[in-house]
Order: C-alpha cells, then sequence, then structure tokens
C-alpha cells in the first residue's frame, strides 16, 4: 500500500535525509552533529543548516548506547527554592553549555534516600559527568560515587572526604571567622538561631564553627534555637522570637544559619521594637542580595557561588579533554561587615 501525504509528513526526519541534503556521507554528518572536531567548518555549517530545515533532531541515547560520547553532566542539588543553588545552576550552565555540554537536573531536598536514588538514575543514563551538593554522606551514596566511571565534582564544601573532586570551601571555618568578627566589634554574649541541621550538614559544620571561634576567647553560646524545616525568613522570624523569650537575658549578638533565616530575625526586631545593633547585633551567612537590600545591610559572609559553579563545570570539561585539575580547588568566603553587628 502506498504511503499516505500525512504518514510522509509526519516521519521523523532521519540522519540519511540529512547527510544527502548537505551532500556528505552519514559518517560525516554524524560526527559534525556530535561537535566533533575533525569536520571542517564549512562542512559543519552545511550539516548544521541541513539539520535545521529537517527539524532533525540526533538520537542522544542511541548514540551513547552504541558508545558514542553523552553530551549531558548530571547535576543533583538539594534545593532550588533557595537562590543559593540557583546561583550554583547559573555557573554550572554558562560554562557547560560554553563547551557543548547540558546539565541534567535532580533535586534532592535534602533527602538521603532521594539523592541515592537520583544518583544511580542519572549514572544508568552514562552521563559525561557529574556534579553535586551532597545532601548527606550516606555509605550507599559515597559507594556510588567512588565506583562512578566518570569525572564527579562535589560542590559548596572541601571539609570532608571527595570521590573525586571538590569546589567550594571550609564551612567551619567560615563558622570561626563569623565568631571571631562579632568578638572584634566587642560582643561577649551570643545566641545561635538555624533551621533543622540534621538535614543541611553545611549549617552543621558553620554552628561547630562558631562554637569553636568563641571558645578561642572563651566565649560560649548563651542559647541556640533549631527551627524544624528548612530555611526561610519567616522561620528566622520565629526562631529569633522563641529564642529571646525562652533566655533570662537578651545576648549580644545572634548568629543565624543563613541569610534568609536572618532577615527574618531582623523583621522580628521592628516588629517589638528591638534597635539593631544597638539592642542586639544579627548576623547571617550567604551575602543574598535581600539580605544587603535591608535599610540597615546585613552583617553576613558571602559565599561565590556562582563562581563555584563555574569552577565545578570546567573541572569536568578539563577532565573530558584528558587534563588534570587540582583534586581540591578553593573558591573562599568574603565576610561582609554590613551594619547589622
Amino acid at each position: 500500500m502506498a504511503t499516505s501525504q500525512k504518514d510522509t509528513r509526519n516521519r521523523r526526519p532521519t540522519l540519511s535525509q540529512v547527510a544527502k541534503r548537505a551532500g556528505v556521507s552519514e559518517i560525516t554528518a554524524s560526527r559534525a552533529l556530535r561537535g566533533g572536531g575533525l569536520v571542517a567548518q564549512e562542512t559543519l555549517a552545511r550539516v548544521e543548516q541541513a539539520a535545521r530545515m529537517l527539524n532533525y533532531v540526533p538520537n542522544r541515547l542511541a548514540g551513547t548506547l552504541a558508545g558514542g560520547a553523552s553530551r549531558q553532566v548530571g547535576v543533583i542539588l538539594p534545593s532550588l527554592s533557595n537562590i543559593v543553588f540557583a546561583d550554583v545552576l547559573k555557573g554550572l550552565e554558562s560554562r557547560l553549555e560554553g563547551g557543548g555540554y547540558h546539565p541534567i537536573l535532580g533535586i534532592s531536598h535534602y533527602d538521603a534516600e532521594r539523592e541515592e536514588r537520583l544518583l544511580r538514575d542519572l549514572l544508568s543514563w552514562r552521563p559525561a559527568g557529574l556534579v553535586l551538593a551532597p545532601a548527606c554522606n550516606s555509605a550507599a551514596s559515597r559507594a556510588l560515587l567512588q565506583a562512578a566511571d566518570l569525572p564527579v565534582v562535589e560542590i559548596m564544601d572541601i571539609d570532608t572526604d571527595t570521590a573525586d573532586m571538590a569546589v567550594g570551601f571550609s564551612h567551619r571555618s567560615a563558622g570561626r571567622a563569623m565568631a571571631h568578627f562579632l568578638l572584634g566589634r566587642g560582643y561577649r554574649t551570643f545566641g545561635y538561631v538555624g533551621h533543622d541541621i540534621t538535614t543541611d550538614f553545611r549549617a552543621k559544620a558553620r554552628l561547630e564553627g562558631f562554637r569553636e571561634g568563641l571558645a578561642d576567647i572563651g566565649a560560649t553560646l548563651t542559647g541556640i534555637r533549631i527551627m524544624e524545616g528548612p530555611s526561610s525568613v519567616p522561620l528566622g522570624k520565629q526562631g529569633l522570637e522563641t529564642l529571646l523569650r525562652e533566655l533570662p537575658e537578651r545576648p549580644d549578638a545572634v548568629f543565624f544559619s543563613n541569610d534568609d533565616m536572618a532577615v527574618g530575625g531582623v523583621f522580628h526586631c521592628q516588629t517589638v521594637g528591638l534597635a539593631v545593633p544597638d539592642g542586639i547585633a544579627l548576623a547571617g551567612f550567604n551575602g543574598l542580595s535581600i539580605g544587603q537590600a535591608l535599610p540597615t545591610p546585613l552583617t553576613t559572609i558571602a559565599s561565590n557561588r556562582e563562581r563555584i559553579g563555574f569552577v565545578a563545570a570546567d573541572n569536568i570539561l578539563q577532565r573530558l579533554l584528558g587534563k588534570t585539575p587540582e583534586r581540591i580547588q578553593r573558591v573562599d568566603f568574603k565576610l561582609i561587615p554590613g551594619g547589622t553587628a
């Protein structure tokens, strides 16, 4: 039976058709569409134009299964509701796209089992590389990373052991730096308000570093309030209100797990008429724009998030080119004095 006009129109264009229109062999067309460096620029342009005219989309999965190189890099982040990781993704994407690769994203929601499932799923698709900000350090996830036969970059933290490469900074050192800064400003009694540190080991490391920094001159935390749930402005507002109600005396300064929580603390002080920093000093972490846009800019520590993402992606691309980037790369934090402490 003859093929109908409708059937012909709806049939997916083939590589053979692209090659015929471009006037090249199928092998050359395939190499051009995979970004092969052995194809002349004029030929590459003809093949790409033919593919566009025919609306041809390569079957990347078939190419990978046949032994071709994947153009995807798996990315696992704990959250995208927090602008911190959106900034990381921006840096990753800009570098990967420039190198002809694309991020495939998974969100762990700070859940260890979900992170392990995402790792297994992404690795089963044989990506060119993997970038993740670990939500945990479970034995199962560590084993998967160590067995992965591809470049792996763990980001945001360099305090823990890495399976392959790591890009970031020491959160423990960041907490210690804030303690030293506040002590240098003359504050002597301290409180802490944070989100659930059982699901965010980096926030826990900052708290431990803060304690250690205070201990350097014999100071301690007079009160700690850990709130259930992910960090947010309302949670920070509620956390400071609860901490101050529970303590017999108001501390000189309060360190928050991050800027979201600290901005909530500022709002609580405005609500009850408590002057900042004269009545109480407040400090956060991350250097978010919302904190710097307050009438009194937030005292905080800025993490160079976009740069971390860019360097992580660059490490993947370097490894794919046969180069050997440094195993641990520090993209350090910066203390912003602000005006709230």
